[in-house]
């Protein structure tokens, strides 16, 4: 078993680390303030090649591996976890579905846009009473014979404030759950598309979401990705790639938390010595160094799985699982070690503390991983 990076794996990760460093990670704490969408941070990510990273090249891409993908969405979400959701959303739910079921015609028109920042994507799945149960869309596609006509709502789709266009799931034979939804690539422009602010969130501030309130809109027959009955597939497909991504971004939150708890240890002192000399706070700290790189190592594999196999599903939930949950303890054992530094509002570990919370519940709840680890374990 070889466990090291390739060299251009490497290459890029190092490159993706200097980027983040530099240029993210002094803008995080403003994002998160404003909650405002950083469009031209995501232009300078554009042209990194981190909105295209394994769209193929002759599509405009990076044309790179799933290992390199998540490791540059670590680094990324080391520095801040927002730029990397935004990274991840546009790469995982939208081009590469895009690539893997799109037409000719599809690709022409969208792929290397997206790949390259001209355009970015969204992804419109969750509904009011499709979280979780993402089988149970409201949203209608009605057929005629100009094509199809979408009537409903899409909650919380991260990147839509800013977005060109969006895979909108829609059912096509409504009753019939995962097996009468079609995906839809929707320019969000189209007449019938309203943008709706959506509630303030606690934590990953600055996505751009917004709900897709949709009105009789009108798209093609050859809006269809996949067939009519396919969209449901196309999703749980996009979605396990979309887990490796969020058990990546978890990872780097977990880690800048770690980070900053290492670096109070060793400065603060208490009763004459730093802190880091007491068996308190080092067992804190090792079994967060410890549980961090178990759920990388499970991360790695899931990323590498997604390489070598379309439906790397049980590896992704495993990965997303273990990584959300070590990363929420890492910043929860940050913040305990911070003290009153670490809960003062504005504070990095503060911030981590919030942006975490949401990788237990975005892209499939901890709970819907560990269903799908059952399932499997139980067949």
């Amino acid at each position: 078993m070889i466990l090291e990076l390739t060299g251009p794996q490497a290459a890029f990760q190092a490159e993706i680390e200097r980027f983040a460093a530099e240029r993210i990670a002094p803008a995080a704490a403003g994002i998160d303030a404003d909650g405002r969408y950083p469009r031209e941070l995501v232009g300078e990510m554009a042209s990194r090649g981190l909105l295209g990273v394994t769209v193929p090249v002759e599509w405009g891409g990076g044309g790179r591996d799933y290992v390199s993908y998540a490791l540059a969405l670590e680094a990324v979400a080391r520095a801040s976890a927002v730029m990397s959701v935004i990274a991840s959303v546009n790469n995982s739910l939208v081009a590469e579905p895009l690539a893997a079921f799109g037409s000719d015609a599809q690709k022409q028109a969208w792929l290397r846009r997206l790949a390259s920042g001209e355009s970015i994507g969204a992804f419109a799945l969750s509904e009011e009473q499709a979280g979780s149960d993402a089988a149970n869309q409201q949203t209608s596609a009605r057929l005629d014979d100009r094509g199809y006509v979408l009537n409903g709502r899409k909650v919380w789709v991260a990147n839509a404030e800013a977005a060109d266009v969006a895979i909108v799931f829609a059912a096509t034979q409504p009753g019939s759950r995962g097996r009468g939804i079609g995906a839809f690539i929707v320019p969000l422009d189209t007449p019938g598309i309203n943008r709706i602010a959506s509630a303030d969130s606690l934590g990953v501030r600055g996505l751009g979401c917004v709900d897709l309130e949709l009105k009789d809109v009108r798209v093609g027959g050859d809006a269809l990705l996949g067939g009519p009955r396919e969209g449901f597939q196309v999703a749980m497909w996009a979605l396990d790639g979309g887990r490796v991504a969020i058990a990546a971004q978890a990872l780097g939150v977990g880690q800048a938390a770690l980070d900053a708890a290492l670096a109070h240890a060793k400065q603060h002192e208490a009763f004459g010595q730093p802190i880091a000399n007491y068996q308190a706070i080092q067992w804190m700290l090792a079994d967060t160094a410890t549980e961090l790189d178990a759920a990388r190592m499970l991360m790695l594999k899931a990323a590498d799985a997604r390489t070598r196999s379309d439906r790397p599903t049980v590896e992704a939930a495993m990965a997303k699982l273990a990584a959300s949950e070590a990363a929420h303890r890492a910043a929860d054992r940050a913040m305990q070690i911070l003290a009153s530094q670490g809960y003062r509002r504005g504070s990095v570990v503060e911030r981590l503390f919030r942006d975490v919370r949401a990788t237990e519940i975005y892209q499939g709840t901890s709970e819907v991983q560990r269903m799908v680890i059952a399932e499997s374990i139980l067949a």
